[in-house]
């Protein structure tokens, strides 16, 4: 696999990261991990528990999320025969996401969300692990159209194991942001009003990124793309 499809796929989840639905609300999710204000999380003991907690929470969620990786990939090789059709599709399907997350077009379910449980009701050691999980099943209409155009290319992968890969790279790339901002959410949450200003230019930045995706797989040119990172692979 070239390095630029993991590359791909771990922007895609920093992209993700940066969505409406979850970077603003990081806060409110290290709280209710925590169990505790976030004043309250700068020192110590407090920094080790929020650091565990937010290692749990995003092991929840890439399980989820390579568990859809490893079906739409499986489910993939059992059409082979229709997998031009499948591509076209999938291009298509991208293009619209990305034009979503601009804000040219509104697709009302994509605005939806479903929160599974209530985060501070839970106690237990695995409490993080399952409100990750539960993150990932009720936000996924949120952050969808970005993880469905790396699902949808995972599921043009020849190899099972290949498509499996991306999601973990997605799921890095999404979890990674969230553990660093978790660490530093007391200076997060005081800078995060300068750092809101600029959420709708990302919004379409994103937007157009995903539409490039789109416009790849749609054109099946990712290994012609590919090949102008050939500097990448050693």
């Amino acid at each position: 696999m070239k390095d630029i499809s993991i590359m791909l796929a771990f922007s895609a989840g920093l992209l993700s990261f940066l969505s409406p639905c979850v970077l603003p609300l990081v806060p409110a999710y290290v709280s209710y991990l925590t169990g505790a204000a976030i004043k309250d999380l700068s020192q110590g003991k407090a920094k080790l528990y929020t650091l565990y907690k937010a290692i749990g929470f995003t092991l929840g969620f890439s399980i989820i999320f390579i568990i859809m990786g490893l079906s739409i990939t499986t489910l993939g090789k059992y059409f082979d025969q229709y997998q031009d059709y499948i591509r076209i599709i999938g291009g298509v399907l991208v293009i619209v996401f990305g034009l979503h997350i601009t804000g040219l077009i509104k697709i009302k379910y994509l605005y939806y969300e479903k929160r599974l449980t209530e985060p501070g009701k839970l106690g237990s050691g695995a409490s993080s692990i399952l409100l990750g999980m539960a993150f990932a099943t009720g936000w996924t209409p949120c952050i969808g159209p970005i993880l469905m155009s790396i699902l949808i290319y995972a599921g043009s992968m020849s190899t099972i194991y290949k498509g499996v890969l991306l999601l973990i790279a997605y799921s890095i790339g999404l979890a990674l942001p969230f553990i660093f901002t978790a660490l530093l959410i007391e200076s997060f949450s005081k800078y995060f009003r300068k750092i809101s200003k600029y959420m709708p230019l990302i919004s379409v930045i994103s937007g157009f990124l995903v539409i490039g995706v789109g416009l790849i797989i749609l054109f099946d040119k990712f290994l012609r793309f590919s090949s102008y990172f050939n500097f990448f692979n050693f």
